[in-house]
């Protein structure tokens, strides 16, 4: 059985709305399938203001968080970051930073990958934050399994790069169907492809 894991950080929750997507995919697809989110770094006094940051983060605080164990358990990783100014968020390359003693030990390479992410606008930096995500894959001799084209639905979503979702000005809208889909095609394609590398 094909390893899957979808190490991912949120802030509002719209990340781990499409994570758990993924982990749905993936399982209908074969996968055995481990979800960790990646433990937030901001003090929440700081956005105790923000209702839906603070719902996320009391929803998933005691839930395990990602270590790069999960990395190494799997044959296939999904990484999901919301977008800061074009780049992943600082909890996201935190926790990237704290992988270079299973980088240099090649624990982290022949694996493939894949990335999803989100902004609150349309053109809001999601395809330089995947490209900014897969030159640490790169870094680590990972595949990189973009979804391309390679199916229709990816014309609905327009983002060959990965998978992207705008929250909107009020970081409250929900995943409409593309993305659903853009998601669901993803997770089969990571499964499918990181079980003929394994």
């Amino acid at each position: 059985m094909t390893k899957l894991a979808i190490l991912y950080y949120s802030a509002t929750g719209h990340g781990t709305a499409m994570a758990d997507r993924l982990k749905t995919a993936a399982e209908a697809a074969g996968a055995e399938v481990r979800v960790r989110h990646i433990a937030e770094t901001t003090d929440p006094s700081v956005f105790a203001e923000n209702p839906a940051w603070t719902a996320n983060y009391e929803a998933t605080k005691d839930l395990p968080a990602a270590t790069g164990d999960d990395i190494v358990w799997a044959d296939g990783v999904i990484l999901g970051s919301p977008t800061r100014f074009g780049n992943t968020a600082a909890p996201f390359q935190a926790f990237v930073d704290t992988l270079g003693g299973l980088w240099a030990q090649g624990k982290l390479a022949d694996k493939a990958y894949a990335g999803f992410t989100s902004s609150q606008t349309a053109h809001g930096g999601q395809e330089a934050t995947l490209l900014a995500l897969y030159t640490s894959v790169m870094h680590w001799g990972g595949v990189v399994v973009a979804p391309g084209y390679t199916d229709g639905i990816k014309f609905a979503d327009g983002n060959p790069y990965g998978v992207g979702h705008v929250t909107g000005a009020n970081n409250t809208d929900e995943l409409n169907s593309a993305t659903l889909d853009a998601l669901d095609h993803l997770a089969t394609r990571v499964v499918t492809v990181a079980g003929k590398l394994a």
